[in-house]
């Protein structure tokens, strides 16, 4: 079996991602990061996903961006909450993590390397919501190419390839997508500002997502909300 390092947050998109990976054939190395990030429901929630889509390894690495700052997931900023979607893509939002995903994806390619695995995959995506700018296939593009002039394994002809099966799809797609896999959704968690009990607020931009996405696929969804589903502001 090919194997392949998947980065996995313990969300619906990462999740999918790794289903859709698994389903390829993949033997799957999970890569996880305790990086300071507001709570750890979505971690917990990684574990969950590893071990009931039974990966190789989980690996859970510690990277303190707290100390960097800079970002309403690592610091004393209020997550943006009751956003109309037009709002979350006219600027890059509060919750952008600064170059998160280029440090989580350096950090999966030095483990690729080390298993001998060529195939990354990551769960970004541009069109519900093109907020972030380390989503952006052009982004990833680039880094495939860096990857493959900074390693061992490039220069010696063994290239890596960052598969992002999610890129172009719509939350409500990645939902299906995820429902034909038999994706338990119960486990995952998308929540940036979820309550002390681990309940979504209903209210942050991925939390108005993800009920828009399950409400288009016409899947019923079984997130625990602190307020009712069907008000879409929180």
């Amino acid at each position: 079996m090919k194997k392949a390092v998947c980065l996995l947050s313990g969300g619906l998109d990462s999740t999918t991602t790794l289903a859709l990976a698994k389903d390829e054939g993949y033997q799957i190395y999970a890569i996880s990061f305790r990086y300071g990030q507001r709570h750890l429901y979505e971690l917990n929630a990684a574990k969950k996903v590893a071990a009931f889509l039974k990966v190789k390894k989980h690996l859970v690495l510690d990277v303190d961006l707290r100390s960097i700052g800079g970002s309403a997931l690592t610091d004393q900023i209020d997550v943006p909450k009751g956003r109309e979607e037009n709002e979350m893509a006219q600027s890059i939002p509060l919750t952008y993590v600064p170059a998160r995903n280029t440090i989580f994806l350096s950090l999966a390619l030095a483990w690729a390397e080390t298993l001998q695995a060529s195939d990354l995959f990551i769960g970004v995506n541009a069109l519900d919501y093109s907020g972030y700018p380390d989503c952006r296939p052009e982004y990833i593009e680039a880094f495939e190419r860096m990857a493959n002039l900074a390693t061992r394994a490039g220069v010696e002809g063994k290239p890596f390839h960052i598969h992002t099966p999610l890129v172009q799809l719509s939350k409500a797609q990645i939902i299906q997508k995820a429902a034909d896999l038999k994706v338990d959704f119960k486990i995952t968690h998308s929540c940036y500002d979820p309550s002390k009990d681990g309940k979504a607020c209903g209210s942050c931009d991925s939390c108005l997502l993800r009920k828009k996405g399950f409400q288009e696929a016409g899947i019923p969804d079984p997130t625990e909300y602190t307020k009712k589903p069907g008000n879409t502001h929180g």
